[in-house]
C-alpha cells in the first residue's frame, strides 16, 4: 500500500534498484501518481526525477521535457525542499532535456536554442560553469552540420565543471567528432582510455565500443574490433535506450562479412522496432539494419526470411522497402526542421558503405541464423592467383575439367560446377551438339562424372551417407556406359567413404560400426588386376588402378591409426603389416606410372603414421621431400596438406615456433589455390594451440576464432567441433583477462546447444565456465541462474557426482551476492548435504567463509553470530573430511577461517578477539610454506590494522609490519612488501 510518504519512498528505492526497461518505467509512472497524493515537494520531485531517468534509459527520451517542466515548477516554487542530490539533478538534467529536444524532429530548432539559453541563464544564476552549455551548443552544431569546428573548440577549450558529462562520455563525443572529420586514427587514440576500460560510467565503455567498430575495421585493428563487438553487444542487447548501439553492431556485422550474425542480432532485438520515443536513436537503428538487408538484397538473397517489426513475416526485400520508406521520411523530417541536409547526408553515407574486408572477420561466436549464408560468405574473396579460365565451348570445357581432375587441380571443381549448370540448362544437346562431341563420350558418362563430383563435395562436408550414395550411383552409371574401370574406381571409393572424417572408430547414423570391409577391398583389387590384364588392351586406366590402391592404403591407414598404442609401444602386427603392404604397393605403382600426385599421397600416409608413433624426425624428412617433389613437378596445389601434416608433427614434437610458420604456410597455400576441400578449420585449430604455447595470445585468439567459424561453415556435422573450439577460445580469453569476451563466446555456444548434439559433458563445462565468467563480471543474478541450470543437468549424471557439491556451493555464493538470500541458504543446505556423500571440502569451505563475510558486510555487528556460525560450519566440514582422508591444502582452509573470523570480530568492534584470530591465521599459514606467503602477508596486514588502529598499539603493529616487509622481500613479493611498508608509514603518522 502506497498510503504513506515512507511507503512511497521505499517503493522509489526499490524501483531504482530494478534494471532499466518497461517494468521500471511503468512503475515509475505509477509512483508519480502515488507521490501526488501528498503535499510534499521533495517526494514529488524525487518521483518525477525517477520517472525522467526511466524514460532516459528506456528509449522514451521524447517524454522527458514534459516531466522536467513539472520538476522546474516545483523547484521555482520551493527549492528548499530539494535535497543535495535532487538539487544537483535539477541542473544535470537540463542536458537530458536538451538532448531530447534535439533528437525529436517535431521540436522547432528555435525551441532547442531557447532551451539552451534557459540552461545558460540558470547555470549562471546558480554560479555554475558554462562548459556543459557549450557542450550542448556543439552537439547542436554537429547535428545540423553548421559551424561544427568552431562549436567544438568553444566546448573543448573550457575547463570541466561538476556538471560536465563524465570523462568517458566527453571522450566519446570528442572521438566521434574526429571520426566525422575522417581521422579514424586520431579518434581511436582519443578513445584509448575508454576502450581500455580506464575511464567508465554507467554506459561506457559499451556505447563507445559500438561507435568505434567501423574505425577499428578501417584501421585494420581487427582483434580490437572483434572484442569491441563481443563486449559492447552483450551490454546493448535488448536495451530500448541503446537502439542506436544495436544498429551499429548490426552494421558492423554487415561490413565485416558476418551477415548471419547480423540477422541473429536483428532477431534478438526485434522489439526495438516498436521503440519510438527517441526518433534520433530510432533513425540510427533503422539505418544500421538497412545496411545489412540492402547488402543481402544486392547479393541476391531478397527472398530470405528475416526478422522485422512484429505482427507479420518479412523477407529481405519487403523489410528493405519498409525501412527505406520510414527512415527516409524520418531523415527528411529532421532536415526540414534543421534547414540543412546533414542528417540525410549522413544516412546516405552509411548506406553507401560496402564490406570492408576480403574475408569474413572471425568473431568466435556462432550465428545460428540463416545457415545458408554461413556456408557461402556474402563478401567476395580477393583473387589470390590467376584462375583457370572457363572455355565457352562445351567440349573444351569438359576436356579441360578432365585434365585438371587427373592432376587434382582445385579449379577442376569450379569447371565441373559450370558443366553441371550447362547440362541442366541445355540438356543432352550440350553434349550431342558440341564440337568434338565424339571426344566427350556419352551423356551417361558425363552424368556419372558429375555424380562423382557431388560425392566429393558431400564427403568434404562430412556427409558420408550422401557421398556413398552418389559414388555408388556413379559406379552404376559408368557400368551402364561400358566403363568398367571407372565403375570399379567409384565403387571402391564408396567402400572407404564411410571412413572419411572418422578418427574414432564410431558408428553411422543407423548405429552400424564403420569397419573396413577387407573382403570387398580384396575383391576390388582382384577385379582391377583382371581388368588390367584384359586381352585387347587394358580396360582400366592407370589412374583408376591407382585409385583402387589408394583406397586400400587409406583403409589400412585408418585401421592402423585407430589401433596405435601410445609410443613407444609397438603397433599391432596385423594392422601394421597390412599398412606396410598396401602403402608399399600404392607407392611402387604410382612411381611406375609416373604419378607424382599419387606417390606423394602414399608418402604422406607413411609420414603420418611415423609421427603418430613418435618418429617425428623421420616424418618431417618425408614430408619435406613430398613438398619438394610436388613443387618440382609443378603441382604446388597439393602442398597444403603436406605442410599441414608437417606442422602437426612439429607441434607434436614441441617445436611450436616452426609449427606456427609451417601451418600458416599451409593455410596461405590452400587459400591461394582456393582448395575448398582443405581442412582449414583443423589447421587453424592447430595454429591456435601452437600460438598459445608460445604465449602469443592474440594470434591464438585469432586462430581459434577462425577455426570455430570454419567449423560452422561445414554445417551440422561439425557443430560439436565448433562448440569444443569455442570452449578452448573462451578459456584462452579468460586467461587473458578478457572475461567479457569469453562470456559472449560461451553464451553463443549454449544458445545453440542443440546443434552440437547431445554432448552433456561439453555443455556442462560450457555452463560452468559461463557461470564463473558472469560471476567474475559481477553479474551475480545471471551467474546464479546458470549454476542452477547446471545443477539440473547434473541430476541425471551417474559419474563425477562431486560436481553436484561444487556447483551447489558456487551457486549459493552467487545467489547471496545477488541478494537472493532465501535461495542462497537453500543452496547452502544442498551443498552441505552433498558434501556428506561427495566431498568437495575446498569449495564448501569457501562458500561458508564467503557467507560469513557477506553477512557482516550486510548487517554489521548484528550479523556476527550468524557469521561465526558459518565459520564454525567451515571448521566442522574440514575436520570431518580430515577424519576420513587427508585433505589437500588443509592448512589454507584452517588459516582462512581464522582470517575471516578476525574480520568478523573487527566489524563487531571486538578487537582483542579479532587480533587473536588474526595471529592464529598467521600461524596457520606457516604450514603452507612458500605458497602461503602472500595470504600470510595479508593476515599480517589485517593484524597490524587491528593492533595499531583499533587497539592503539602502534609500536607493536609497526614492529610486526617491519618484520613482515623483510620477509616478503626475502620471498620476492615486492608488491606485498610495498603495501605493508606503506601501512607502517601511515601508522607512524
Amino acid at each position: 500500500m502506497l498510503d504513506t510518504i515512507d511507503a512511497v519512498m521505499a517503493a522509489l528505492r526499490d524501483n531504482d534498484a530494478r534494471p532499466y526497461g518497461r517494468q521500471r518505467t511503468v512503475t515509475a509512472e505509477e509512483l508519480v501518481d502515488a507521490a501526488d497524493q501528498f503535499d510534499d515537494t521533495g517526494l514529488r520531485a524525487m518521483a518525477l526525477l525517477e520517472l525522467m531517468e526511466a524514460y532516459e534509459y528506456d528509449g522514451e527520451r521524447s517524454k522527458a521535457p514534459v516531466v522536467f517542466a513539472r520538476v522546474l515548477k516545483l523547484w521555482d516554487t520551493d527549492p528548499g525542499s530539494f535535497g543535495e542530490w535532487a538539487t544537483q539533478q535539477v541542473f544535470w538534467r537540463f542536458k537530458w532535456v536538451a538532448t531530447s529536444l534535439l533528437g525529436t524532429p517535431d521540436v522547432p530548432l528555435a525551441s532547442v536554442r531557447r532551451w539552451h539559453g534557459e540552461m545558460r541563464d540558470r547555470y549562471r544564476a546558480a554560479g555554475h560553469g558554462l562548459q556543459p552549455y557549450y557542450a550542448q551548443r556543439f552537439h547542436l552544431a554537429a547535428h545540423i552540420g553548421e559551424d561544427v569546428q568552431d562549436a567544438y573548440e568553444l566546448w573543448a577549450a573550457r575547463p570541466r565543471t561538476e556538471l560536465s558529462d563524465c570523462h568517458a562520455c566527453e571522450v566519446r563525443a570528442a572521438a566521434s567528432h574526429l571520426v566525422r572529420q575522417g581521422d579514424d586514427a586520431a579518434a581511436l587514440e582519443a578513445w584509448r582510455p575508454v576502450l581500455s576500460g580506464e575511464s567508465t560510467c554507467a554506459e561506457e565503455p559499451y556505447v563507445s565500443h559500438a561507435q568505434a567498430l567501423l574505425p577499428l575495421l578501417r584501421q585494420g585493428r581487427l582483434d580490437e574490433a572483434r572484442s569491441s563487438h563481443l563486449v559492447g553487444y552483450r551490454f546493448a542487447r535488448g536495451k530500448s535506450g541503446l537502439a542506436r548501439s544495436v544498429g551499429q553492431h548490426i552494421e558492423f556485422c554487415a561490413l565485416s562479412g558476418n551477415e548471419p550474425r547480423g540477422l541473429e542480432i536483428l532477431a534478438e532485438n526485434r522489439d526495438l522496432f516498436g521503440v519510438t520515443g527517441d526518433p534520433s536513436g530510432r533513425l540510427d537503428f533503422l539505418t544500421g539494419v538497412e545496411v545489412l538487408v540492402a547488402g543481402l538484397a544486392r547479393a541476391g538473397h531478397g527472398a530470405l526470411t528475416v526478422s522485422g517489426p512484429p505482427g507479420r513475416s518479412w523477407t529481405v526485400d519487403t523489410l528493405l522497402a519498409h525501412l527505406r520508406t520510414e527512415a527516409d521520411a524520418l531523415a527528411a523530417r529532421f532536415d526540414a526542421r534543421n534547414g540543412t541536409g546533414a542528417v540525410g547526408s549522413r544516412r546516405r553515407d552509411r548506406l553507401a558503405r560496402r564490406p570492408l574486408l576480403a574475408e569474413p572477420l572471425a568473431l568466435g561466436v556462432r550465428a545460428a541464423a540463416a545457415p545458408e549464408l554461413a556456408a557461402v560468405p556474402v563478401v567476395p574473396a580477393v583473387p589470390v592467383r590467376e584462375t583457370e579460365p572457363e572455355p565457352e565451348d562445351f567440349a573444351a570445357l569438359v576436356l579441360r575439367a578432365r585434365e585438371l581432375q587427373l592432376l587434382g587441380h582445385p579449379d577442376a571443381d569450379r569447371l565441373w560446377r559450370r558443366i553441371g549448370e550447362r547440362l541442366t540448362a541445355e540438356g543432352e544437346a550440350a553434349v550431342t551438339g558440341a564440337a568434338d562431341a565424339d571426344r566427350l563420350g556419352t551423356v551417361g558418362q558425363l552424368r556419372a562424372e558429375l555424380a562423382e563430383r557431388r560425392a566429393h563435395a558431400a564427403l568434404d562436408r562430412e556427409d558420408r551417407e550422401e557421398g556413398v550414395a552418389e559414388l555408388r550411383g556413379a559406379g552404376d552409371l559408368f557400368e551402364r556406359e561400358g566403363l568398367a574401370g571407372r565403375a570399379l574406381a567409384a565403387r571402391t571409393r564408396a567402400l572407404v567413404a564411410v571412413l572419411v572424417g572418422d578418427d574414432s572408430g564410431g558408428a553411422d547414423a543407423a548405429g552400424t560400426a564403420r569397419v573396413v570391409d577387407w573382403a570387398a577391398l580384396d575383391a576390388a583389387l582382384a577385379r582391377a588386376e583382371e581388368l588390367a590384364a584384359a586381352p585387347g588392351g587394358p580396360a582400366l586406366a592407370d589412374d583408376d588402378y591407382l585409385v583402387v590402391l589408394q583406397c586400400r592404403a587409406y583403409a589400412a591407414h585408418h585401421e592402423l591409426v585407430l589401433a596405435l598404442p601410445e609410443p613407444p609401444e609397438e603397433p599391432p602386427a596385423e594392422q601394421a603389416g597390412r599398412f606396410a603392404l598396401t602403402v608399399t604397393a600404392y607407392r611402387e605403382a604410382a612411381a611406375a606410372r609416373g604419378s607424382v600426385r599419387r606417390l606423394t599421397v602414399a608418402r604422406q600416409y607413411a609420414a603420418d603414421v611415423a609421427a603418430r608413433q613418435g618418429r617425428i624426425t623421420e616424418a618431417a624428412e618425408e614430408l619435406r621431400t613430398v613438398i619438394a617433389e610436388l613443387e618440382q613437378a609443378g603441382q604446388p596445389w597439393h602442398t597444403p596438406r603436406a605442410y599441414g601434416l608437417l606442422g602437426q608433427a612439429l607441434l607434436q614434437n614441441g617445436e611450436q615456433a616452426e609449427a606456427v610458420e609451417v601451418l600458416h604456410r599451409a593455410l596461405a597455400a590452400a587459400a591461394r589455390w582456393a582448395d575448398e576441400s582443405y581442412p582449414f578449420a583443423a589447421t587453424y585449430l592447430m595454429a591456435g594451440h601452437a600460438s598459445a604455447h608460445l604465449g602469443d595470445t592474440g594470434a591464438a585468439i585469432r586462430a581459434l576464432s577462425e577455426a570455430a567459424g570454419r567449423f560452422d561453415r561445414k554445417g551440422p556435422a561439425a557443430a560439436g567441433d565448433a562448440a569444443r573450439t569455442r570452449l578452448q577460445l573462451a578459456d584462452l580469453l579468460s586467461s587473458a583477462d578478457r572475461t567479457a569476451d569469453a562470456v559472449a563466446v560461451l553464451e553463443s555456444v549454449l544458445a545453440d546447444a542443440a546443434a552440437a548434439g547431445p554432448d552433456d559433458r561439453l555443455f556442462a563445462q560450457a555452463r560452468l565456465d559461463l557461470a564463473r565468467g558472469l560471476y567474475t563480471l559481477d553479474e551475480y543474478r545471471d551467474a546464479a541462474e546458470e549454476y542452477l541450470r547446471l545443477a539440473a543437468l547434473l541430476e541425471g549424471w551417474t559419474e563425477d557426482l562431486h560436481l553436484r557439491t561444487m556447483v551447489a556451493a558456487e551457486a549459493a555464493v552467487a545467489l547471496a551476492l545477488a541478494d537472493r538470500w532465501e535461495a542462497a541458504h537453500a543452496a547452502r543446505s544442498r551443498a552441505l548435504a552433498a558434501q556428506e556423500q561427495w566431498p568437495q571440502t575446498g569449495p564448501v569451505s569457501a562458500m561458508l567463509r564467503q557467507f560469513a563475510r557477506l553477512v557482516v558486510q550486510r548487517e554489521g555487528a548484528e550479523g556476527l553470530e550468524q557469521a561465526l556460525a558459518r565459520l564454525a560450519e567451515a571448521d566442522a566440514v574440514r575436520e570431518r573430511a580430515e577424519s576420513a582422508e587427508p585433505v589437500a591444502d588443509a592448512w589454507y582452509l584452517r588459516a582462512s577461517v581464522h582470517y575471516e573470523r578476525a574480520r568478523a570480530y573487527a566489524v563487531a568492534d571486538r578487537y582483542e578477539e579479532a587480533l587473536t584470530e588474526a595471529d592464529l591465521a598467521i600461524t596457520a599459514y606457516e604450514a603452507g610454506g612458500e605458497r602461503a606467503e602472500t595470504p600470510r602477508a595479508e593476515a599480517v596486514r589485517l593484524a597490524a590494522l587491528i593492533e595499531g588502529t583499533d587497539l592503539g598499539r602502534t609500536s607493536a603493529a609497526r614492529g610486526r609490519l617491519a618484520a613482515a616487509v623483510e620477509r616478503c622481500r626475502g620471498y620476492g613479493l615486492e608488491e606485498a612488501a610495498e603495501i605493508l611498508a606503506d601501512l607502517r608509514e601511515r601508522l607512524a603518522d
